[in-house]
C-alpha cells in the first residue's frame, strides 16, 4: 500500500457503522409519509380554510386565528388571508392562484394538493391510510431504538449536551460540521423536539379532531382545549414539521450530501479526520 494511499485515508476519517436498518427504514418511511399527509391535509384544510380557538366556530362570535380566502375589489377577486386580525393581499399564492383567465379560487393551489382538483373524499382516504402507516412506523422506532439504544445515545440530550449548544451553534454559523459517532448537541435538541413533542402532537390532536375517537377518549378534547384548538394545533406543528425538513435539508447539503445520504442507505457514515477507529470500522 502506497504512502499516498495510508495519507488519504487519515485525512478522511474511518467509515462508521452510525444508522441501524430499523433507523434507515423508518427514516424513509416518515419522508413518504409526511410528503402525502401534507399535500393531502391541504386538500382537506381546503374544505374549509380557517383556523380557531375554542371548542367550536359560529357566526354569532369571532375565535378566528386564520382565514384564507377570496375577496371582490373595485380591482376585481384578490385573495385574502387574515391572521389574529391582519389582513393580508395573497392573490397568486393563497386565497386565489392560477392564471387570469382560469383563477382556482381555494386557499392552497391544486399545485400543493392531493388530489390537485377539489376532492375532500379522496383527501382525507389519502390522509388517514398515510396516518395509521406513519403511527405504526413511529411505534416500530421508539421499540427497536429503545431496545438498539439509539434513544439514549442520540436522541436525549444529556447536561453536557447542553453546555456545549452555544459552541456548536458558532460553528454551524461557520460552516463547521463535526462528523462524530454521535449526533451534535444541535441535532440531538433537534431530532428530540421533533420525535417526542412534534410527533406525538400531531397524532393527538388529529385524534382529537375524530370523533369516534371522541367516544373512546373524550379526554383529549379537555387536554387540546376542544376539536377547533387541536386543528389549530395540529396545523400549526405541521408548519414546524416543514421548517424541520427544510432546515434539516439545507443542513445535509451543508454537511456534505453524499456522506448523509450514505449514512441513511448503508448505514456507514465517514467520520471526521482524528476520530478513533474501533473494530468493526473500515478505512
Amino acid at each position: 500500500m502506497s504512502e499516498q494511499t495510508i495519507s488519504d485515508r487519515a485525512d478522511k476519517g474511518p467509515l462508521i457503522y452510525r444508522q441501524s436498518i430499523w433507523t434507515r427504514v423508518t427514516h424513509w418511511l416518515w419522508a413518504i409519509c409526511l410528503f402525502f399527509l401534507l399535500l393531502s391535509g391541504l386538500q382537506i384544510f381546503n374544505a374549509h380554510p380557517a383556523l380557531y380557538i375554542g371548542q367550536q366556530s359560529g357566526f354569532e362570535f369571532d375565535n378566528a386565528v386564520l382565514e384564507i380566502g377570496a375577496v371582490n375589489t373595485d380591482a376585481g377577486a384578490r385573495g385574502q388571508t387574515t391572521v389574529f386580525g391582519q389582513t393580508f393581499d395573497t392573490t397568486g399564492v393563497l386565497g386565489m392562484s392560477g392564471p387570469a383567465e382560469r383563477p382556482q379560487f381555494t386557499a392552497f393551489p391544486g399545485s400543493v394538493t392531493i388530489p390537485s382538483y377539489r376532492d375532500l373524499a379522496t383527501g382525507r382516504v389519502v390522509h388517514f391510510f398515510f396516518g395509521w402507516v406513519f403511527v405504526f412506523t413511529m411505534f416500530i422506532w421508539f421499540l427497536a431504538s429503545f431496545i438498539n439504544g439509539h434513544i439514549r445515545r442520540d436522541i436525549v440530550p444529556l447536561g453536557a449536551d447542553i453546555k456545549a449548544v452555544p459552541k456548536d451553534v458558532a460553528d454551524h454559523a461557520r460552516l463547521r460540521f463535526h462528523h462524530g459517532r454521535s449526533y451534535g448537541p444541535l441535532q440531538k435538541l433537534s431530532y428530540f423536539g421533533v420525535f417526542f413533542i412534534l410527533f406525538p402532537l400531531i397524532v393527538l390532536t388529529g385524534l382529537t379532531m375524530s370523533p369516534g375517537i371522541n367516544s373512546i377518549a373524550p379526554f383529549l378534547l379537555d387536554i387540546f382545549g376542544g376539536r377547533q384548538t387541536a386543528r389549530t394545533i395540529h396545523f400549526v406543528v405541521m408548519l414546524l414539521l416543514v421548517g424541520f425538513f427544510v432546515i434539516h435539508i439545507v443542513m445535509v447539503l451543508a454537511a456534505g450530501p453524499l456522506n448523509e445520504l450514505r449514512s441513511m442507505v448503508t448505514g456507514w457514515y465517514r467520520a471526521s479526520p482524528g476520530t478513533e477507529a474501533r473494530p468493526g470500522d473500515k478505512p
